[in-house]
């Protein structure tokens, strides 16, 4: 009865997948550069209107790290139309919400409104990118509230700093090595003029892409734009040459100490390809493999079955110039960090040396396949998906397509990619420690 229930719920999953409606969209281009994609579906009165900017963590001056985090809340403060500390007071009074992340790549902002209110979102997007106000009011607020936050999810927070304790160590030259949210006294060195450069070089039509999804109708909707994003002058071209980085070929070795911890961490990085690149879809289906849910390789062996372990994961970090795969576990008891070490290597060895087995692929499979789709279950998350198709993997049609390349994907092509890219010789390999003392 058991196996019928599983075949039935797999047989429906594969049934939703492959009739999921395709997601229509029309794109084009305003004269000052700026990117415009539309998608309608008028099945529920609401209506995300968002602007995805290409500056991420990575886009700075050496001695001026995490200006992108900065502007994140900088761009909220208010416009020369829009009272300071008004923003969010506006969006909620209109039946909305929003809000903004920041990646070591990109910038996005986005409002959810009833579909009468697409006006305003409209408006208050091209207010952000036409005429913000930048002064030194604005700047030591949130100044101190990156302070804030910083302390609260980095430097006091448990394992805050994982990521940058691989990052530092896995990147020397290339601006990947330092954090997203940047070192304080960066922000606290920087003039009034240094911030207001750094808007007008990177948030400009030419260097975003404005998504409108939801309950529009397209040709009122471009007039609209037209009238509130045609006016915005076009910047200078923004050119990127970072540094790049010499392959890993000999396992780096590191410390990281920190004071809010009492259990170590053994974690374990390797360098990986940039967005888009097949492999990338591969290493995330091998993160899924090895660390999703109790069933999956890592926690059945380190945690269930030899009790060495208290929690492990594994996760793809794609960016647009190099990727990140890691894998961290804390280790149960007197368990020394390099026993896990060697268990974790010893699982990965066998996706080097052999083919997983059909229906652990198959379960990988409809895993893939049931993530796309959620993926794409509501206008947030289509907008969401269409702005980052676009900007940073210059394909808007993956919002389609990109299941195609999961299905793809083969047994061979992870015992490949797994040679490839997770050999012993190409780790990072860091000890996350407790000390009594502030995190480095």
């Amino acid at each position: 009865m058991i196996n019928k229930l599983k075949l039935a719920a797999g047989a429906l999953l594969l049934s939703a997948v492959g009739f999921a409606q395709e997601v229509e969209y029309t794109e084009y281009d305003l004269d000052n550069g700026l990117h415009v994609i539309l998608h309608q579906d008028n099945s529920a009165p609401v209506v995300t209107t968002s602007v995805m900017y290409h500056v991420g963590g990575k886009d700075r001056e050496d001695g001026r790290t995490g200006f992108a985090h900065f502007f994140e809340h900088l761009l909220f403060e208010g416009t020369e139309n829009i009272e300071r500390g008004k923003w969010f007071e506006i969006v909620s009074s209109h039946g909305g919400n929003n809000n903004a992340s920041t990646s070591q790549d990109r910038t996005y902002y986005y409002e959810t409104f009833p579909s009468n209110n697409l006006e305003l979102g409209l408006w208050m997007e091209s207010e952000r990118m036409m005429h913000p106000v930048i002064g030194q009011e604005g700047v030591d607020t949130q100044n101190e509230v990156v302070k804030e936050e910083r302390r609260m999810r980095y430097d006091n927070s448990p394992y805050g700093n994982l990521l940058y304790a691989v990052q530092k160590n896995m990147f020397e030259k290339h601006p990947y090595k330092d954090p997203n949210v940047g070192y304080m006294e960066d922000l606290d060195a920087a003039k009034l003029d240094e911030f207001q450069a750094y808007f007008e070089k990177y948030y400009v039509p030419n260097n975003a892409v404005l998504v409108v999804a939801g309950d529009i109708d397209v040709k009122e909707t471009k007039e609209m734009i037209e009238d509130y994003f045609a006016p915005i002058e076009a910047g200078a071209e923004v050119t990127r040459n970072y540094p790049k980085e010499e392959p890993i070929t000999e396992a780096v070795h590191a410390e990281f100490f920190d004071s809010n911890i009492q259990i170590p961490m053994a974690i374990t990085g390797y360098r990986t390809p940039e967005f888009g690149n097949k492999d990338s879809y591969v290493l995330n289906m091998i993160s899924t493999y090895l660390s999703d849910g109790k069933s999956s390789k890592l926690y059945k062996k380190l945690v269930d079955e030899q009790n060495i372990a208290l929690q492990v994961g594994a996760f793809n970090l794609e960016q647009e110039d190099y990727g990140m795969y890691l894998v961290y576990s804390l280790p149960q008891g007197e368990t020394s960090l390099d026993s896990i070490n060697t268990e974790i290597e010893e699982e990965i060895a066998k996706l080097r040396n052999e083919l997983i087995s059909e229906s652990d692929f198959e379960k990988l499979q409809n895993k893939a396949e049931n993530s796309f789709v959620n993926s794409n279950s509501s206008i947030a998350g289509i907008a969401n998906s269409l702005a980052r198709n676009y900007l940073l993997y210059d394909n808007t049609s993956l919002i389609n397509k990109e299941i195609d390349i999961y299905r793809n994907i083969t047994r061979e092509d992870i015992k490949e990619v797994a040679n490839k890219y997770l050999k012993p010789n190409q780790r990072v390999i860091v000890d996350y420690l407790p000390e009594k003392k502030e995190a480095e």
